[in-house]
């Protein structure tokens, strides 16, 4: 970026991309609920926030947290530019103690002289990783990367930034230490087609599935896959669901199929197996809302119902303790392994507008964990 003016518009016009572009059974089972044993995400002498929030469960118990732009430091800070001290991703790992208390550790990656640094490191000349969903298949952790970089505005909509591609990220060598995963990064979807395979990902079957945002009309779900004997040529095993209802080579998002006939661009789709059902958690697409939604599914291929609205937001009501007109919330998904019978966990971010704020509002960005029945239709 040129200017401190313009790399702060960047910043938070990326968060307002977030808020609006926002088959077969599996072979597996959820992982036994962690109950009471809510998400907790307490800022501390180091981490000082982060949005995005996936979950992804590892078979000793352990959650990995995949967090979007992160801050970090002693206090929340804004750099001379005018930016928040932050990296562009990072990760956290999550357990649930003996008592049942959530414990989360942050993961800010370090360089050989100690300097933070993004924990998924982008491949691409003057581009950065948004990380977001994955899933665990044969000892690793796959990760999907969503490609962005700075762009001149074209529009008022478009306000400096661009989605330039996806990649995926398998993660080995998941041992106590985190600074000492091995990252490998495979391309999966080159920039220029406006749809990238990374809003969530599922294992069912053979396969992983991976959902994607249409950046077109209504901004449509599209649905793509990749053998798990192929992830590690993920491009060239990748195959989209075609409009009639076949699946097809490559990625064509002109003639895939609107899954979703709106999404959002981060969201969480799960399994239930006591509902006999695929369940999908996102924010109302329609951007700035307080609305939390639930959609409901046979299968991955839908059809997918509208969607139901859950949960009201509160940080966006006149009658909240601490509303501000430049708040803004996000980020909606589930996470059903905190989530006891009958019950519904889900987390989602506030914001600001105003990036100043975020130094002195210690009560936004930060992933808030919400518990509630599950709703009755």
């Amino acid at each position: 970026m040129q200017h401190t003016q313009a790399r702060v518009l960047i910043r938070w016009t990326a968060i307002w991309f977030m808020v609006c572009v926002s088959l077969a059974l599996p072979a597996y089972a959820l992982s036994s609920s962690k109950g009471s044993c809510m998400p907790a995400f307490p800022l501390d002498a180091s981490w000082q926030g982060a949005d995005a929030a996936y979950s992804i469960s590892l078979p000793d118990g352990r959650d990995v947290w995949i967090f979007g732009d992160t801050l970090y430091g002693k206090s929340r800070s804004l750099l001379p530019s005018g930016d928040p001290l932050m990296v562009r991703n990072s990760i956290g790992i999550s357990s649930c103690d003996r008592h049942g208390k959530a414990t989360l550790d942050p993961v800010i990656r370090r360089d050989a002289k100690g300097e933070a640094k993004d924990f998924f490191t982008a491949q691409h000349p003057h581009t950065w990783y948004w990380a977001m969903d994955g899933f665990f298949y044969n000892k690793s952790l796959w990760v999907t990367l969503l490609c962005v970089r700075n762009a001149p505005a074209s529009s008022p909509s478009a306000m400096g930034f661009e989605t330039c591609g996806t990649d995926l990220a398998k993660v080995s060598g998941l041992g106590n230490d985190a600074q000492k995963w091995k990252v490998e990064y495979f391309p999966l979807v080159a920039d220029g087609v406006k749809a990238y395979p990374s809003a969530t990902a599922v294992i069912s079957g053979e396969y992983a599935y991976i959902f994607a945002l249409y950046e077109a009309g209504n901004r449509p779900a599209l649905l793509t896959r990749i053998p798990l004997a192929g992830l590690n040529e993920p491009r060239q095993n990748l195959e989209y669901l075609a409009a009639d209802n076949t699946w097809q080579k490559g990625f064509d998002p002109e003639k895939a199929k609107h899954v979703m006939e709106t999404a959002s661009a981060e969201m969480s789709v799960r399994w239930h197996p006591d509902l006999g059902k695929w369940v999908a958690v996102l924010l109302d697409p329609a951007g700035f809302s307080d609305k939390v939604l639930l959609r409901e599914a046979p299968s991955l291929t839908g059809p997918w119902s509208g969607g139901e609205v859950i949960y009201h937001i509160p940080e966006v009501q006149p009658t909240y303790a601490h509303h501000d007109r430049d708040t803004f919330c996000y980020a909606a998904k589930e996470h059903p392994e905190f989530e006891d019978p009958g019950s519904l966990v889900f987390t989602y971010v506030c914001n600001t507008l105003d990036v100043k704020k975020i130094t002195r509002e210690p009560w936004i960005y930060f992933p808030k964990s919400v518990q509630m029945p599950w709703p009755k239709h």
